[in-house]
């Protein structure tokens, strides 16, 4: 039986942080250019080079994107960024364009070459060709059930890797190859400037067929046709290590680092607990179901992994985010006053009751004793985004604990 990797997304130095103090076995992220999440905060070239460092200080692996289908004016630039990716030293490259994949095995080739799941990697003749060519791992389709994961491993020689998406958002185009964005924006889905078309309102009509209506799915916030749940397959941990899957792929280039540690953390107890014993691991499933509804997500599917899904089970369905706790900072050094460095992101007050949610798995309640900002003068409340803050809460906190609120509410889906 293998032993799975945990491979967590980070948009930013300090997400990547999170994840890896959190549970990551793995961090892949994406450097200012070339990589499928131009919106993402990503990462310059000095924080690349700190984020690495911090992860290999802790055993953990650093991936960075450089998945776009590339044009010709991007290779010079490709070129020149592979040199100095060289220098600064990530554990892989993970690559989808042919081209981008010969100019990275010229230019650093102690460096391994992933392949990703915009490549459209369906079959076991597809994993082949990647490794005659020097890869050292595939990122399967999202279309693949299990069963045919299965056969490609039985396919492939041992040392070949599988990398497999197994929690987060789904896009509704093969493998993340999306063609509305650009139609609908002239913003290239491929070359990493996608608008989430799949996310908008729509209203279907046929001017010249009365009477003929497509079915619309419509909840109070309006229609979302193109809109997929999530995946998630925390209840399926022993399935996902039967198949013979070297790394645990979760999704979110842009999420929080509240988001980040939440998944992190329940997947790394949950794999843990499955490798070994079997039954710790489904008797604590209620648990891991309780704790990944924490961080925000649409309804959740097992997208294609036990066969095609219909259309129930994977979208026309509500865009609205459940929500049911808000972020509102990560515990930094304290001052010698019992008082916590944060640099706030969403609105508290003194008097409330928050939670302090920790690598170990514990959820601690504590109410706001104090809040002072960097003056040394005291608050009522922080309402301010990223205010540096210290604040009080009557206990002994660690840096890296992540301070968030319950809500219970629903949000409108973002871009």
């Amino acid at each position: 039986m293998r032993t799975p990797e945990l491979l967590i997304p980070a948009s930013s130095l300090e997400v990547l942080k999170i994840a890896v103090i959190y549970g990551a076995d793995a961090v892949y992220i994406g450097g200012e250019a070339f990589g499928l999440r131009a919106k993402a905060k990503n990462f310059s070239m000095e924080d690349m080079r700190e984020g690495i460092a911090f992860a290999h200080e802790h055993g953990v692996k650093v991936y960075v994107t450089a998945n776009i289908l590339a044009h010709d004016d991007d290779l010079a630039g490709i070129e020149e960024y592979f040199e100095e990716l060289k220098e600064i030293g990530p554990d892989a490259l993970i690559i989808a364009d042919p081209g981008v994949f010969n100019i990275a095995k010229r230019v650093c080739p102690q460096i391994e070459r992933h392949i990703s799941t915009q490549a459209n990697n369906t079959n076991y003749e597809t994993y082949l060709f990647w490794h005659e060519l020097g890869a050292k791992r595939v990122v399967s389709a999202r279309e693949l059930s299990l069963a045919e994961i299965k056969e490609i491993r039985a396919h492939i020689p041992d040392e070949m890797e599988i990398e497999t998406f197994i929690h987060g958002a789904m896009c509704i185009s093969y493998s993340g190859r999306c063609l509305l964005s650009n139609y609908f924006t002239g913003r290239d889905a491929n070359r990493g400037a996608c608008t989430h078309p799949c996310r908008w309102k729509y209203s279907v009509v046929e001017e010249t067929r009365p009477g003929e209506y497509m079915p619309v799915y419509e909840n109070e916030r309006g229609t979302y046709i193109f809109n997929s749940k999530d995946l998630c397959m925390i209840e399926h941990i022993p399935e996902l290590i039967e198949a013979g899957i070297d790394s645990f792929k979760i999704e979110g280039r842009m999420k929080t680092a509240l988001y980040v540690a939440t998944v992190a953390r329940t997947y790394r107890k949950a794999i843990d607990d499955c490798l070994k014993d079997r039954g710790l691991y489904e008797e604590n499933l209620p648990w891991y179901r309780e704790q990944i509804s924490n961080c925000t997500y649409r309804q959740f599917t097992t997208g294609f992994f036990y066969g095609r899904p219909d259309s129930e089970a994977q979208i026309y369905d509500s865009n609205t985010y459940v929500k049911e706790y808000t972020y509102l900072g990560i515990i930094g050094e304290e001052n010698g006053e019992g008082c916590y460095r944060i640099e706030q992101r969403n609105k508290f007050c003194t008097g409330e009751m928050i939670e302090v949610m920790k690598p170990d798995g514990r959820n601690i309640r504590a109410e706001v004793k104090r809040i002072i900002n960097e003056d040394g003068e005291e608050q009522e409340s922080a309402p301010h985004p990223k205010q540096v803050l210290y604040v009080d809460l009557g206990m002994k906190l660690s840096q890296y604990d992540i301070l968030r609120r319950q809500e219970m509410e629903t949000e409108k889906e973002g871009n």
